[in-house]
């Protein structure tokens, strides 16, 4: 889902003006991504890192994820048990080059 974004920039990428929603969209993603479908998570961080400066493949990569959510919208966990508990650990930190400046966040749930 989210190969096209790690690459950089190339010349004949365009990058999108305000009359898409890509900001909008990310702010909709947000709850998703932190409280209900920690799934997304990974793919939702690489995207936030284009909010400034958006191009059309990060544009058809938030529509892609909004076409997943829609297809998986019925889809559930399930614990059975009566010890049954979700656990949910963070982790974030700078990527290899703090200097970037880009935090890079992971989710794991047992």
């Amino acid at each position: 889902m989210v190969i096209g974004l790690v690459r950089s920039l190339e010349k004949d990428e365009e990058i999108i003006g305000p009359e898409v929603s890509y900001l909008n969209s990310i702010k909709a993603l947000v709850y998703l991504a932190s409280c209900t479908r920690p799934n997304i998570a990974f793919a939702f961080n690489l995207l936030v890192r284009y909010i400034s400066i958006p191009i059309k493949r990060h544009w058809n990569e938030v529509k892609h994820i909004l076409r997943y959510l829609r297809e998986t919208i019925k889809m559930k966990l399930f614990y059975s048990g009566s010890n049954s508990q979700l656990i949910g650990y963070e982790d974030a930190g700078y990527l290899s080059d703090p200097s970037e400046e880009r935090l890079q966040t992971s989710y794991l749930f047992t």
